[in-house]
């Protein structure tokens, strides 16, 4: 599982990282192009940015604190997963995705000042975004489901087989 979860890590920031290469090197000269759409309706738009900032361009100009916070999250959630010897898929997973997505906008951060967006909403006014940030999102998204709804289940049903080993011991 641990090599299937490195693997996985190192898939998610490569495809980030070539992506926005990608949009560095073709986006940018553009600045924007169509992407999905259906007829006249556009729905999602490449449209290439530089964001200083954080989401929504939050604490925009603030390189420093950025790298620093993280930094510090991504190694709080390497210690908290490998302390608490979390061992169920679904929060490895999660983990994994939401280290993979910060790693690979720190990288951004780290080595240009700033990170490439270029996923644009044209359904309703919204953030633009990239790879990384869905990675976030969607790990955060599905931790916080698990932790609220799954774990308590699965724990209990540990215990419960805990107990009836010791019975049976």
């Amino acid at each position: 599982m641990v090599f299937f979860l490195i693997i996985f890590g190192i898939v998610l920031v490569a495809a980030d990282q070539i992506i926005k290469y990608w949009a560095a090197e073709v986006l940018m000269p553009v600045k924007e192009m169509s992407f999905i759409h259906f007829g006249d309706i556009e729905i999602l738009g490449l449209k290439y940015t530089e964001n200083t900032g954080a989401a929504f361009s939050s604490f925009r100009g603030e390189k420093w604190f950025l790298i620093g916070f993280v930094s510090l999250m991504l190694v709080f959630l390497v210690v908290f997963t490998i302390k608490y010897k979390y061992k169920r898929p679904v929060f490895l997973i999660s983990s994994v995705m939401i280290i993979s997505g910060g790693l690979g906008n720190l990288i951004d951060r780290i080595r240009m000042g700033y990170v490439i967006d270029y996923l644009d909403v044209k359904l309703f006014n919204f953030a633009i975004f990239n790879f990384a940030d869905i990675c976030v999102v969607l790990g955060a998204a599905m931790m916080l489901v698990f932790i609220l709804f799954a774990e308590p289940k699965l724990a209990k049903a540990d215990e419960e087989q805990k107990e009836q080993n010791d019975e049976q011991a």
